[in-house]
């Protein structure tokens, strides 16, 4: 097998998702470019660590599974530290709990690195709908809402900011330079749905290396489902104000200018193009443009409110977060 050794890691906290989690690392096993090992690293919940470590307890067809326990604080981005610390690829690539890989995932994050200038290379992330199918008043611009990738975003393989993280990989060396993941921003089991970790890392690593290159790769596709509690616009609402106040901290720790570089180009140009498609479909009497209309200008709203509100709480020093060294932690 020619290029990196690629480490995947699946970050889960319930076992409600117990068949999600199966499928996801049955996904993995079946990659036309195996991975070096799967880490799947459990979120304070000893039950489903002990059960997973049961049911991979022996290899199948060669293919290592490690369970661990986050050795962190709860939530994602230690989840994710504590997965990078004990990786032993070249690569670490992250997949959801809840998302199936296409055969080929690993093999285009694989090829992207033959460039050793890459230090970030994420995919495309298609949304599976509980009710079959996309509920009508849901526009494609905001198919983050629900962790996927959204309208607006290059295609093919491209130079972006950023990476999303649940379909994403990164070389070892780019924690070494800029850290891990940092604590206090990302999602935390059933808690406010934030994100925006990845965001931060990866304008942190440009920092720390201004000569790496983050890249998308549409190609490396993952399918993510959704629960059909996030169909809905409630779930919605929460989710874009949750996303506001995780900008707010990202802006504090990288800076407005590069921490809203790209959310700029969105909110000016991505979105009032996508209000004026649902007008214009509400123009025609196309089902859901009104729908989508609306939901766009209620979710900029919203989010902007998140940011007000997560600004201030910043400014008074109320929300903190850390940032791991993780080649102290790989040592420990």
């Amino acid at each position: 097998m020619s290029g990196p050794g690629i480490s995947v890691v699946i970050c889960a906290y319930t076992e409600d998702r117990w068949e999600d989690i199966l499928a996801a690392v049955s996904s993995v096993r079946a990659q036309s470019r195996p991975a070096l090992e799967t880490l799947l690293v459990v979120d304070h919940n000893e039950a489903l660590r002990e059960r997973l470590a049961k049911e991979y307890k022996e290899p199948s067809d060669g293919t290592v599974v490690r369970v661990l326990a986050n050795a962190g604080p709860r939530g994602l981005s230690a989840g994710r530290n504590t997965g990078i610390a004990a990786a032993r690829g070249e690569v670490v690539a992250f997949l959801d709990d809840d998302a199936v890989a296409e055969r080929d995932w690993l093999r285009h994050f694989a090829e992207a690195y033959a460039d050793p200038r890459v230090m970030a290379v994420g995919g495309r992330t298609e949304p599976v709908w509980a009710s079959g199918r996309r509920p009508g008043w849901f526009p494609e611009e905001f198919d983050w809402v629900v962790g996927c990738t959204y309208r607006g975003l290059p295609r093919g393989r491209v130079r972006v900011r950023n990476v999303l993280g649940g379909n994403a990989s990164f070389r070892r060396s780019a924690f070494d330079a800029a850290g891990g993941f940092a604590t206090g921003i990302g999602r935390d089991g059933d808690k406010r749905p934030l994100g925006c970790e990845e965001t931060e890392l990866c304008i942190r690593l440009s920092r720390a290396r201004p000569d790496a290159v983050l890249l998308i790769d549409d190609r490396a596709v993952i399918h993510h489902r959704v629960p059909e509690a996030r169909e809905h616009f409630r779930y919605f609402r929460t989710r874009t104000y949750a996303e506001g106040l995780s900008k707010a901290l990202v802006a504090r720790s990288v800076g407005a200018d590069k921490g809203l570089e790209s959310e700029r180009r969105y909110t000016t140009r991505v979105l009032p193009a996508g209000v004026a498609r649902g007008l214009r479909d509400a123009l025609l009497a196309r089902p859901g443009g009104a729908g989508r209309a609306g939901a766009i200008v209620a979710g900029v709203l919203t989010a902007a409110g998140g940011y007000v509100v997560g600004s201030v709480r910043a400014h008074r020093g109320g929300t903190t977060f850390q940032v791991p060294a993780m080649r102290e932690a790989a040592r420990e």
